[in-house]
């Protein structure tokens, strides 16, 4: 199995903003169950996508960042298209042509970004704000397989593995993404006590899918659809396992997170002040290389940050 390379001096990745959140409050497009890829169909999403995800890349271009280039197929895991009537035959389509969008988007930029890798994104089986506690990791595998499959077939860089918030579930979809022999990025929720929803810390989340993976382990882990004064306290803590934290998305507000999805408006928050507050964390933690945005998070944010950790590297 190909992994993910390891972390090195001078090469920092960018993922994309919250796509959801910049679709539905600044472009006004409406996302039944939140799904982003039967947009594909509609060309005035899809005119909103390009310049979306053009501004996003020319962020990378400007500051020498790796492309992680992801973002349509959050829902695309059979128990959600099935509530769009959307067949397993049909879901691998949009799938398929979610991958080749982004590659599409991508190719005038080759040759002004270091590196740009195409990521697929698997979001939870179930509600991600909510509990999901009755999920085994057995059935977590064989779920999220279907997803993973078709990602294999398409030939992503990465699996993106983003706001779970349970550990069985972390687990299952970890041996299916090792048994499809592609890289994970694992991202769990916190809250400000930085904890799972489901109860555990985000340390035993960590240890716990390491511990019950072996082989299989995530490539790394991360943290996403929090905001950094939820999140901060925890990147505190000592210990091996913080090294396993090499990804950081946060939301652009300190607004609960359930409502950022349905406030009716873009909480877009101070992206000046967000950069400050990961150019905090970098300086402490200058392993963790991957950086993006969630809820609220677009090019002003991504520039802001990215701004930020490059000075970082030039100090006055």
């Amino acid at each position: 199995m190909a992994g993910f390379p390891e972390p090195q001096p001078g090469v920092l990745y960018l993922t994309e903003g919250g796509q959801e959140t910049e679709l539905m409050y600044r472009h006004g497009h409406e996302l039944p169950e939140f799904a982003m890829y039967p947009l594909l169909n509609d060309p005035r999403a899809v005119a909103d996508l390009t310049d979306m995800y053009t501004r996003y890349l020319e962020v990378a271009a400007a500051h020498g960042f790796v492309a992680l280039m992801a973002g349509l197929d959050y829902r695309a895991s059979p128990d959600w298209a099935s509530k769009l009537g959307i067949s397993r035959d049909g879901l691998a389509e949009y799938q398929l042509r979610s991958i080749e969008f982004l590659r599409g988007i991508a190719r005038p930029f080759q040759a002004q970004i270091p590196q740009i890798l195409i990521v697929g994104m698997v979001g939870p089986r179930g509600d991600a704000y909510g509990r999901n506690q009755t999920i085994t990791a057995d059935e977590a595998e064989e779920y999220h397989a279907v997803q993973i499959e078709t990602l294999r077939l398409a030939g992503v860089d990465l699996v993106s593995a983003m706001t779970f918030n349970n550990i069985p579930e972390g687990v299952g979809v970890a041996r299916a993404v090792a048994r499809a022999g592609l890289p994970l990025s694992l991202s769990f929720m916190v809250d400000s006590a930085g904890r799972l929803t489901t109860g555990p810390s985000l340390k035993e989340a960590v240890e716990t899918v390491d511990a019950q993976t072996g082989d299989a382990r995530p490539d790394f882990f991360g943290i996403n659809c929090s905001h950094p004064v939820e999140f901060a306290p925890t990147l505190v803590a000592e210990g091996q396992w913080l090294e396993r934290i090499r990804s950081l998305r946060p939301n652009a507000s300190m607004a609960e997170k359930q409502a950022l999805c349905q406030i009716g408006h873009l909480e877009a928050g101070d992206p000046e002040l967000l950069g400050t507050q990961m150019a905090t964390i970098a300086r402490r933690l200058a392993h963790i290389d991957v950086w993006g945005g969630c809820c609220g998070t677009w090019d002003d944010h991504l520039d802001a940050i990215a701004q930020q950790l490059r000075r970082l590297e030039r100090p006055v």
